[in-house]
């Protein structure tokens, strides 16, 4: 007769099994340890993965938020420079009609004008390092300000004939719902300025003009620019309340960057909690399963080795 094991083969096979689990599992938990990632599948989070993936969506939609914003944030900061500039061109503008009405001398007066002129022509046809117009208000294919001569805005009908700018004006998305405008049109900052340089030139070129030869001031010449001077302080005024706004909306944009940021931190770091590896915890996990694949290990072996035989009476 032969003389049975005492293992059965039922037994042997629930120890194999054993040995296959122990066996995944210090395979996982050295996974978990050499990539410092829980798992590579969202699957393998379990019921966290709906959590895991609708935070790393609303993270990647924060950081298109922080891309804009910045975009928007160099613009904006841009046009406060350039607005500050057509600020200072309508002070000097109006000091210069004031020191030709105090000298009761225009002589110098319209080089002064040419010159300031075409600096808020560079500032109003402005354009972006890709080479679209800042302040075309969408339109690419055409300055803002066709008017680039003196003479050439004298002899318009209307002062908003010098502009070609379309209407749209930029906004920025910078978080869900919430929008934030930001671009300006050449109309919409140049017009009372142009409309100065206009009346200057056009008076200039009209019979009781000629500032040239303006020394002494004639009447009709003292009249026209003690209104000039009080029409450009309004215009002052009107720019450094553009440029104010301006400044506002770089202020909101700031603050919008600094949220996102701080968005950023949180989304970022509850990823990062769901994701990694605790490092401890899985050194001890890593520790038990080793322990348990090497009981389950010996256990089966020892089982195959023993029969009957090692329990007879000697």
């Amino acid at each position: 007769m032969s003389i049975d094991r005492v293992a059965t083969s039922t037994q042997t096979a629930q120890f194999l099994r054993q040995i296959q689990q122990a066996s995944g599992a210090l395979d996982k938990t050295q996974t978990q340890i050499a990539s410092g990632m829980q798992a590579n599948s969202y699957a393998g989070f379990g019921d966290k993965a709906q959590i895991l993936t609708a935070t790393i969506s609303a993270n990647q939609r924060n950081g298109a938020y922080q891309t804009a914003t910045n975009l928007a944030l160099t613009q904006t900061d841009l046009q406060n420079d350039q607005l500050t500039s057509l600020s200072d061109v309508a002070a000097k503008l109006r000091q210069a009609v004031t020191d030709a009405l105090g000298g009761n001398d225009a002589s110098t007066l319209m080089p002064q004008v040419q010159s300031l002129f075409e600096q808020a022509v560079s500032v109003l046809n402005a354009k972006h390092a890709n080479g679209d117009y800042i302040y075309g208000g969408g339109r690419t294919d055409t300055p803002p300000l066709t008017a680039t001569t003196l003479s050439d805005l004298a002899a318009l009908p209307s002062v908003s004939q010098a502009f070609a700018n379309g209407d749209f004006k930029k906004s920025v998305q910078v978080a869900d719902g919430i929008n934030v405008s930001y671009g300006l049109t050449a109309s919409d900052i140049g017009t009372q300025l142009m409309q100065a340089f206009k009346d200057i030139a056009s008076f200039d070129a009209g019979s009781t003009g000629n500032f040239a030869a303006a020394s002494p001031l004639t009447q009709a010449q003292d009249t026209f620019l003690t209104a000039s001077g009080s029409a450009l302080g309004q215009t002052a005024t009107a720019l450094n309340a553009i440029t104010a706004a301006n400044g506002y909306t770089y202020n909101r944009l700031t603050d919008a960057q600094t949220q996102q940021s701080t968005m950023d931190t949180l989304y970022s770091g509850f990823v990062e909690k769901i994701q990694s590896t605790d490092m401890a915890k899985a050194a001890t996990q890593l520790s038990m399963n080793q322990t348990q694949l090497q009981a389950a290990l010996a256990v089966t072996a020892s089982l195959n080795q023993i029969s009957l035989l090692n329990y007879l009476s000697k």
